[in-house]
């Protein structure tokens, strides 16, 4: 694939897929002298992406909504998780926020049948998350929706980790 891709004078890889087979085919095109810049989304949103990929991995572009690690309602719980030795990248915070969605809407609803409780998340108030509010549509849509452009680089520690896109 990357001679294919060499060959063809390829600049742009955009990837759809995981961390660890775009690490793969990172470290493969700079050993075999590519220097291709990646877009992907949210799929090599993990450290793990930077330890495949090593120095390769530096300036490939990424798409994923806002870190919810920096969101002022998050500090208390992601203290938490880094107490137990466990760094909430990722969907890590949206998945907590998933829970407490679910528990908002059995708690209004004062049910717990799955259509009942979809129908009271359908109201269109603000559900406060680890994540901020988050408000549906009568078709169960998010309100709020938004997405960010990242970039992997070097941190000043030397470790490859993203950041938002300046």
């Amino acid at each position: 694939l990357i001679s294919r891709l060499k060959q063809a004078g390829t600049e742009v890889i955009y990837f759809g897929g995981l961390y660890t087979e775009a690490g793969l085919i990172l470290r493969q095109a700079k050993d075999q002298g590519l220097n291709a810049v990646m877009i992907a989304g949210d799929g090599i949103t993990s450290a793990e992406f930077g330890q495949i990929a090593g120095n390769a991995a530096e300036g490939t572009l990424m798409t994923f909504a806002p870190d919810p690690r920096l969101k002022p309602g998050a500090q208390s719980t992601v203290a938490k998780f880094r107490a137990g030795g466990f760094e909430p990248e990722a969907y890590t915070l949206y998945a907590y926020a998933a829970l407490e969605v679910i528990k908002a809407g059995i708690e209004e609803s004062e049910s717990l049948e799955p259509q009942v409780v979809a129908d009271a998340l359908r109201s269109g108030n603000p559900i406060t998350t680890v994540i901020g509010d988050i408000r549906f549509d009568n078709k169960g849509d998010r309100m709020d929706e938004d997405y960010t452009l990242y970039v992997w680089k070097k941190d000043s520690d030397g470790k490859l980790k993203y950041s938002m896109l300046k």
